[in-house]
């Protein structure tokens, strides 16, 4: 449950926003039959477990990412319009996006030197936090944050309404979450369970989830507001496919929503994250070398031909 529960707030720091907008993922269609639903505390655990599982397999998939901000001012209109595409990639047990074009335009030579430096910083402050954590006996996840465990999350809020449907064709077990506002925590990010309200769709063979959607219903605050300040009503929804009949990876987030964060970035407007190419690769501490451009299809745009050099002249036959 820890990872894809943090992939929430990967979204927030990545774009500034959370969504509302639905995706163009096929409607839910109610299940025939909705008796013999697991309980949902079990469902939960089983969900944690296999997550570690998944995690380790999906270290070996790059993927590209299309993040797209649409920046609105106070009256609602757009003001800016920005366009980012990277590479999701694993270094070393920690998951990174190297940027490689934005606004379609690929990076300088001096932007990719520079973005080479961000990662090896971030990847190093990753593996330090990775360090720390398990010193003291906890378990972290690729990004070496601490997990938010099930058991954690149910005495944050509550699961109500459990139904099947059929999703994509799998059936899909759906249950609503509301978060207590008087419940306790014990770090900042488990405020983020108590003042949220959303759904989870979770596939019943698997037991992995497989999309989640929510809203925050009075402003939210980390570190008082100095590190994540979210307005009131700012929501997301994310989705995960099943890769290559193996893994689980994300598909697809949509965002809206007022935000500081960090206090170096304040953005009130919309997000689209668009993951797509998916390859398999064998982890290593190297940066894989990659400009690909993806087309509006999602589909990697070919590089161009190289200039072909003219033909050499030909001298004229002599006459016989």
């Amino acid at each position: 449950m820890g990872h894809r529960c943090r992939a929430l707030l990967l979204l927030l720091a990545s774009a500034g926003a959370f969504a509302q907008e639905t995706t163009s993922s096929t409607p839910d269609k109610p299940s025939p039959s909705a008796q013999d639903l697991p309980p949902i505390p079990q469902l939960l655990l089983d969900v944690e477990r296999n997550e570690k599982v998944t995690d380790a397999a999906a270290r070996d998939y790059t993927y590209h990412v299309r993040l797209q901000q649409l920046e609105l001012d106070n009256n609602g209109d757009l003001k800016k319009s920005t366009t980012t595409d990277s590479e999701s990639i694993t270094i070393d047990g920690v998951r990174v996006e190297r940027i490689v074009a934005r606004d379609g335009k690929p990076l300088t030579p001096e932007e990719t030197h520079k973005e080479s430096d961000r990662i090896d910083k971030e990847v190093a402050k990753a593996k330090a936090r990775r360090e720390k954590l398990e010193s003291q006996g906890k378990e972290t996840n690729t990004n070496g944050d601490s997990f938010v465990t099930a058991s954690r999350v149910l005495e944050l809020g509550s699961f109500t309404n459990a139904r099947r449907v059929d999703l994509n064709g799998r059936p899909t077990i759906v249950a609503d979450y509301n978060g207590d506002p008087n419940a306790k925590t014990h770090s900042e990010f488990e405020k983020v369970f108590r003042d949220l309200v959303g759904t989870v769709w979770i596939d019943e063979h698997e037991h992995v989830l497989v999309r989640a959607a929510g809203h925050f219903l009075q402003n939210f605050k980390i570190g008082g507001g100095l590190v994540v300040d979210i307005k009131e009503g700012s929501s997301f929804e994310v989705h995960y496919g099943r890769i290559n009949d193996e893994v689980w990876l994300p598909i697809e987030a949509t965002g809206q929503g007022k935000i500081r964060f960090l206090l170096f970035t304040s953005f009130n407007g919309r997000v689209h994250r668009l993951t797509s190419d998916y390859r398999k690769f064998h982890s290593t501490s190297t940066i894989i070398d990659s400009n690909r451009l993806i087309g509006p299809d999602g589909q990697p745009i070919p590089d161009p031909a190289p200039p072909q050099p003219p033909p050499s002249a030909t001298p004229p036959h002599p006459h016989p």
